[in-house]
C-alpha cells in the first residue's frame, strides 16, 4: 500500500461534509449513481472550492480527485445503509455545532458567515444535518471495516522486512526517567486556604461577582480567564464531588467549599441541562508550602541523591523508602507515559518544568532537587534520574517493536478496505457521467 493511497483514504474523512455558497450560473446535475446514492455536480463544485479555500492543491487535476472520493464516500455509505448503521441526533448536534464554531472563527461571526453563504445560520444549520449524518455513517463504516486486521509478530516482522527504510518514521529523542518525590505537609497551609475561600465567598453572598473574583483569584487559569466559567458539560466529566456539589445546587447559588484532589473549590452553579449536566463556575485555591518546608524538602532529597551517588543506596530502593508519589515507588520511580503506556517521553510528552531540568543531563545522571507540579497541579520536590536516553533514529524492530506493529496493523487495515473497495466496484451499480469519464482515477473499477 503506498503512500499516496492511504492519503485518498483519509481524505473520504474530509470530502463532502461541508456546504459552500450555491455558485451563480451553475446548472446542476447527477454526475453519478453509486447504489442507490447521488453525487450532483454542484457537490463536486463545492468540495473543490472548499479544498481551494484551505490551499489544497494538487499535481493532477483536482476535480477528478474530489470526484473519486466522492465515489468512495458513497460506496460507504451505501454499505452504511445495508448494514444499518445508525448516527444519532445527538452525535449530528454535536458535529454541527464544533462546525458551526469553526466556520464562525474563520469568517469573523455570525454576520461574515451568514453572507459568505448567503443563508441565515439557521437555514446552514438545517442545510448542514443531512451531510453531517452521511460523514458519520461514513466514518462509522469505514472503522467498522477497518476493526478487524490481527496480526502477529511474524506478520510484523515480514512488513518491516520489506518495507523501504527510508520511509520509517524518524523517532525523536527518547528518554527513561525515574523520580523520588517529596511532599510536606500542609496543614497550615489547608487551614489558610480554607479560610481565603470563606472570605471570597462571604464577599459573594454580600454583592460581588462571582467572576470578577474567579479572574482574580482562581489558581485554574483555563476557567479563570472566562470569570470561572466551565461551559456545559456532562456531570460525569468532573471528579464526583465537585460534580456531586455542582448538581446540589439551584441555579445562581453558591457551594460551601468543596475538597478535591485538584485543591479546593467554592462553586456557583449557572444552569443544569437534565440530570447529568450543568454549567457552573468555581474559583480554586491550593495548599502552598513555605520557605522552610521548601528547604526541609530540598536538604532531604540532596541526602538522598548523596546516598545513590556514593553508591549507597541504589535509586530504585530509594525511591522504595522514601518517594511520596504512589504512581512510582512501588516500580523504583520509573515514570510511564499515559499516553502509550511505556516508560518511553518524548520531549513534547515530558511535564516541560521536568524537561528543563532533563535537556542537560547525560545517561546516568541525577538531578539536583527542584520544584515541580504533578499532574493535578499541585506542588512537589523532586530529584530525577535520567535512565536511559535512546537518541533520534528511525524506527527499527529491536527499539521500536510498538511503532512498526501500529505502522504494519495500519496497512492490514488499509488493505483490507481496498480489498473491500475492489470487491464492492465489482457488485454495485456504478454510472458515472461521461463529464468525468476521462479522469485517471487512483482505483481502476470505477468505469465498467
Amino acid at each position: 500500500m503506498n503512500k499516496t493511497s492511504i492519503k485518498y483514504i483519509l481524505l473520504l474523512l474530509l470530502v463532502c461534509t461541508w456546504p459552500l455558497p450555491a455558485q451563480d450560473g451553475l446548472i446542476d446535475k447527477v454526475v453519478a449513481v453509486v447504489g442507490g446514492e447521488m453525487i450532483l455536480n454542484s457537490d463536486v463544485e463545492s468540495e473543490v472550492m472548499m479544498m481551494r479555500v484551505q490551499g489544497i492543491v494538487s499535481d493532477k487535476n483536482l476535480r477528478c480527485e474530489v470526484f473519486e472520493n466522492l465515489l468512495l464516500q458513497k460506496l460507504l455509505l451505501a454499505q452504511a445503509r445495508i448494514d444499518s448503521l445508525k448516527a444519532d441526533d445527538g452525535m449530528v448536534d454535536e458535529q454541527i455545532e464544533r462546525r458551526v464554531r469553526t466556520i464562525l472563527a474563520q469568517l469573523g461571526g455570525e454576520k461574515a458567515t451568514e453572507e459568505y453563504f448567503k443563508k441565515p445560520l439557521f437555514k446552514l444549520k438545517q442545510d448542514w444535518r443531512e451531510p453531517v449524518r452521511e460523514q458519520i455513517l461514513t466514518q462509522l463504516m469505514q472503522q467498522q471495516l477497518m476493526k478487524d486486521a490481527p496480526i502477529s509478530p511474524s506478520d510484523v516482522a515480514r512488513f518491516y522486512k520489506k518495507t523501504n527504510k527510508d520511509s520509517l518514521p524518524i523517532m525523536p529523542d527518547q528518554y527513561v526517567i525515574r523520580q523520588i518525590v517529596i511532599t510536606p505537609p500542609a496543614t497550615d497551609a489547608r487551614f489558610e486556604v480554607r479560610e481565603q475561600l470563606l472570605s471570597l465567598r462571604e464577599r459573594i453572598l454580600n454583592g460581588e461577582k462571582f467572576n470578577t473574583l474567579a479572574v482574580l483569584y482562581s489558581e485554574d487559569p483555563e476557567s479563570a480567564r472566562r470569570g470561572g466559567e466551565l461551559g456545559l458539560m456532562p456531570a460525569q466529566n468532573f471528579v464526583p464531588a465537585f460534580a456531586d456539589a455542582a448538581m446540589a445546587l439551584k441555579p445562581g447559588q453558591v457551594s460551601q467549599i468543596v475538597e478535591t484532589e485538584y485543591g479546593y473549590h467554592i462553586i456557583q452553579l449557572i444552569a443544569k441541562d437534565g440530570n447529568d449536566m450543568f454549567n457552573a463556575r468555581h474559583i480554586l485555591l491550593k495548599p502552598k508550602y513555605d520557605a522552610d518546608q521548601r528547604q526541609s524538602a530540598f536538604t532531604k532529597l540532596d541526602s538522598i541523591a548523596d546516598l545513590v551517588r556514593k553508591d549507597s543506596l541504589t535509586f530504585d530502593k530509594a525511591a522504595l523508602y522514601y518517594s511520596m508519589d504512589t504512581k512510582t515507588t512501588l516500580n523504583g520511580g520509573l515514570i510511564v507515559n499515559e499516553q502509550t503506556m511505556t516508560p518511553r517521553f518524548e520531549k513534547d510528552q515530558l511535564n516541560p518544568i521536568d524537561y528543563n531540568v532533563l535537556r542537560n543531563m547525560k545517561q546516568g545522571d541525577i538531578s539536583h532537587p527542584f520544584e515541580a507540579v504533578d499532574d493535578k497541579g499541585h506542588t512537589q520536590y523532586k530529584i530525577i534520574k535520567l535512565d536511559v536516553l535512546i537518541p533520534s533514529h528511525a524506527a527499527n524492530l529491536e527499539e521500536d517493536y510498538s511503532v512498526i506493529q501500529a505502522l504494519a496493523k495500519q496497512a492490514r487495515q488499509m488493505e483490507n478496505l481496498e480489498k473491500w473497495i475492489t470487491k464492492q466496484q465489482a457488485a454495485t451499480y456504478l454510472r458515472i457521467d461521461p463529464l468525468f469519464s476521462d479522469c485517471e482515477f487512483q482505483r481502476e473499477g470505477w468505469i465498467k
